[in-house]
């Protein structure tokens, strides 16, 4: 019988006890231990939320692989404590939240959404935007968030270029990756969605020498990491009419101060975290079925690779 240990702040358990055991079930794990507590030689799991406290793996052993709960690994990555395989979360529930908030907002934006509800004051005046086909958007970051997002733009019939630091090949996006590549894609980008880990190298990714590369009256959105955006480039950008909009779900500190200039600006669409929720019921699923095929000896999916980061 394997020993699954929840390492979460409190308020998660609740949330995912049923399921997590019913998927643990399915998966034919249904004599395994689902627990918040356990001597540590008897644990052989981990379930890892980011805002759990524990900080050394070494206790544990006999520990066979620590699964993350959410996408983002930034904050474990680095433990030098943990020596065995760390997974990254993917599942068809985060990918599908995230379609579903970045192509929104893209077409909140593409459309003149903001500006139509702002004009409701009895004068009739048209602003046709372009087709969507005439609208440049681009997306940074090329992984399982990054392409489905990418995909589903150029669905709707969007013009998308997408950039990744190694080169990726995706049906209808034209991929660019390495310098050259970013500056190609933020030169065009009428619309730039950023879907890009968090690294040292994407660290303040873009600063204000970047953003000054997106064309006049540019529209950013970044449902993927707080610092990849220089928070004081992006003020004076947005008021020095650089750019236009910034729609932000992440944010260098969350939640977001209430002091913050973000929620006050004029120019700046603040949302709470909410683009790619972990939902229970699918992300149970897939850290059940990992744990499964650890257990018939298969190679983890999702394996984050140590020296890049994610």
């Amino acid at each position: 019988m394997t020993t699954t240990l929840l390492f979460a702040s409190p308020p998660l358990w609740p949330a995912y006890e049923a399921p997590l055991r019913r998927a643990l079930d399915e998966a034919g794990l249904g004599d395994a231990a689902l627990v918040t507590e356990a001597e540590p030689e008897a644990v052989d799991y981990i379930i890892y939320a980011p805002n759990s406290d524990v900080k050394d793996f070494s206790v544990f052993p006999n520990l066979k692989a620590v699964l993350n709960l959410w996408a983002g690994v930034e904050g474990v990555v680095g433990n030098e404590t943990l020596t065995v395989p760390l997974t990254r979360m993917v599942d068809s529930g985060l990918t599908e939240g995230m379609v579903e908030w970045v192509t929104g907002h893209v077409l909140r934006h593409h459309l003149g959404i903001d500006a139509n509800l702002a004009a409701q004051d009895g004068t009739w005046s048209k602003s046709v935007p372009p087709l969507a086909r005439d609208r440049a958007v681009g997306v940074l970051g090329l992984g399982q968030l990054g392409a489905a997002c990418a995909r589903a733009l150029a669905g709707l019939n969007f013009d998308v270029a997408g950039w990744s630091r190694s080169p990726k090949t995706i049906d209808g996006i034209a991929c660019h990756h390495g310098d050259s590549g970013l500056d190609a894609v933020l030169a065009r980008s009428e619309i730039l969605v950023l879907l890009l880990p968090l690294t040292d190298e994407t660290d303040s990714l873009m600063n204000a020498a970047r953003l000054s590369r997106l064309p006049q009256g540019a529209v950013l959105v970044n449902p993927g990491r707080g610092q990849l955006i220089d928070d004081a480039a992006l003020i004076d950008a947005l008021d020095g009419g650089r750019l236009a909009h910034a729609t932000l779900d992440v944010f260098r500190t969350e939640p977001l101060p209430p002091e913050h200039q973000f929620w006050a600006h004029p120019k700046v669409t603040v949302t709470p975290h909410i683009a790619s929720e972990t939902r229970p019921a699918s992300a149970s699923r897939a850290i059940a079925a990992n744990i499964a095929r650890a257990e018939r000896g298969e190679p983890l999916h999702h394996v984050v690779d140590r020296d890049a980061g994610y």
